[in-house]
């Protein structure tokens, strides 16, 4: 059996003409696609079969990386289909099967403001050296958030912006800066490969898709700490997780001095997850940490470390914030229901003070 390219492309039309951020393709079972949050059948397409899924990775993965997908067992790489809009893939086996997933990525960066970002996420894209972390669970927006401090520089000011993707999602095109965006597993070996010729190519912003291993984070922070600006992100959930996570990545004996260089170097970490609103429609909602003298502290003395939820709550002056307060804007903007904020609360009786001295409970 082969499959016309059109089969691949009119599913992909198919997710972004109803608005879906992803398709999902499993042999015995019908494709489905999530829309506003949730997964559900397209409807009137039978159960792909084990040829069709196979043909779907074959048409869309780059030639030189079939075998070693079949190696792997997995593989992640951009597609672009005939209509002109880019996908983030994951093929992978399970149960002896390939099924396929296809995220749909803007073909061009939406801005700070279109993300309802707050106003700190544009102070620290305006940062001119340092460490900034966004993190948060797959699926949180966390290259979209990323992508948009990218365009912001890119309109404000004049930089040389060097990115490390794997794969490369959202495409920039210079505006005020020089952007070269290096795909791992194309235009270089590995990521830490790419952060140390990036040092030589004259970087005024490196962004680095994902810190994934102790040399690739040492590099990072080494990167910091020379002047450059570089963004980066983590599967972790708050701040507090973020600190330990980059010190854990290191062996004990080195602890006392990773805490001092990232100490020096990071500027920020924002946290994010997606919550739906009434419209069903997903906004973010945001955990930021600035990294003030206190926080500081707090990186340097291990003992200290449980403070930074406590600090980040007393730090709105900094443009801190915590879920909480992110929550409690939109219930106050009649975007979404106290209770509903209340599931996706890290601290219920937090929100619920906020609600009680504010009169909206």
């Amino acid at each position: 059996m082969v499959v016309h390219p059109e089969v691949l492309d009119g599913l992909l039309r198919i997710l972004v003409s109803r608005k879906g951020s992803d398709l999902h393709v499993k042999v015995g079972v019908p494709p489905r696609i999530r829309v506003k949050g949730l997964l559900s059948e397209i409807g009137g397409i039978p159960p792909a079969t084990a040829v069709l899924v196979q043909e779907l990775v074959r048409k869309s993965i780059p030639a030189e990386m079939w075998d070693e997908f079949l190696h792997s067992k997995q593989a992640d790489y951009a597609y672009q289909s005939h209509d002109g809009n880019r996908f983030r893939v994951n093929a992978f086996f399970q149960r002896g099967n390939i099924s396929i997933a296809f995220r749909l990525v803007a073909s061009s960066p939406a801005s700070i403001e279109e993300l309802y970002l707050p106003e700190v996420v544009s102070a620290l894209a305006n940062e001119r050296r340092g460490l900034i972390l966004v993190t948060g669970p797959t699926g949180s927006g966390k290259s979209s958030t990323l992508a948009a401090m990218v365009q912001r520089i890119n309109e404000t000011r004049s930089a040389h912006i060097i990115t490390i993707e794997d794969p490369i999602e959202t495409l920039h095109s210079d505006i005020c800066s020089l952007i070269n965006q290096r795909e791992v597993g194309f235009d270089v070996t590995t990521f830490l490969d790419a952060i140390r010729a990036a040092m030589r190519e004259d970087p005024d912003v490196i962004l680095i898709g994902e810190m994934r291993d102790e040399e690739t984070v040492r590099a990072a922070i080494s990167a910091a700490e020379t002047g450059h600006l570089v963004l980066s992100t983590l599967h972790t959930l708050n701040a507090k997780e973020t600190v330990s996570r980059i010190i854990d990545f290191f062996p004990s004996h080195q602890h006392q001095q990773i805490r001092s260089s990232l100490a020096g170097s990071l500027r920020g970490v924002i946290c994010q997850r997606l919550v739906r609103v009434n419209d069903s429609s997903l906004r973010p909602v945001l955990e930021v940490m600035v990294a003030n003298g206190r926080i500081i502290q707090c990186i340097l003395e291990p003992s200290k470390g449980s403070e930074i939820p406590v600090i980040i709550k007393e730090g709105e002056y900094y443009g801190m914030r915590t879920f909480e307060r992110s929550l409690f804007e939109l219930i106050e903007s009649g975007l979404i229901s106290s209770s509903e904020a209340m599931l996706s609360a890290t601290s219920p009786q937090d929100l619920q003070v906020m609600l009680q001295r504010s009169g909206l409970v």
